[in-house]
């Protein structure tokens, strides 16, 4: 199921990314100068492992991991937190936990792009990938 999410993906547009950055406690340097790239994800499998590089003109990150095996992440906010990403009804879910605060990364393809959900406490933020 995996195979669906492989590629590489271009931001198309964005709704409510900067209250989602503010939920999650990013500086307000910082959540401007995202607020300003259109990031490239790059989905790929290595054996066992699923690789999403996330690359724009801010920062590069890359995160290699087994689905449904929690590992440590540095996220490009430089959060220290421990992510699990597991498919269920054809979604990527990808939680992250962090000083006792948890936020979800839900990923699933809808009409030939990928439609990213970013939840935390009722903060909902929608990002749209188009396929490159």
């Amino acid at each position: 199921m995996i195979e669906q999410f492989l590629g590489t993906w271009k931001l198309e547009s964005s709704e409510n990314f900067e209250e989602y950055m503010k939920e999650l406690g990013v500086s307000a340097a910082i959540r401007n100068m995202v607020e300003l790239v259109k990031p490239s994800i790059i989905i790929s499998v290595d054996g066992d492992k699923v690789i999403i590089k996330t690359e724009n003109s801010f920062k590069n990150t890359e995160i290699a991991f087994e689905l449904g095996e929690e590992f440590d992440e540095t996220t490009a906010d430089n959060r220290n937190v421990k992510s699990t990403i597991t498919l269920s009804g054809g979604s990527m879910i990808h939680v992250q936990k962090w000083l006792g605060k948890e936020t979800t990364i839900k990923r699933q393809i809808v009409d030939g792009k990928m439609v990213v959900e970013c939840i935390m406490n009722n903060v909902v933020s929608t990002r749209i990938y188009k396929k490159v």
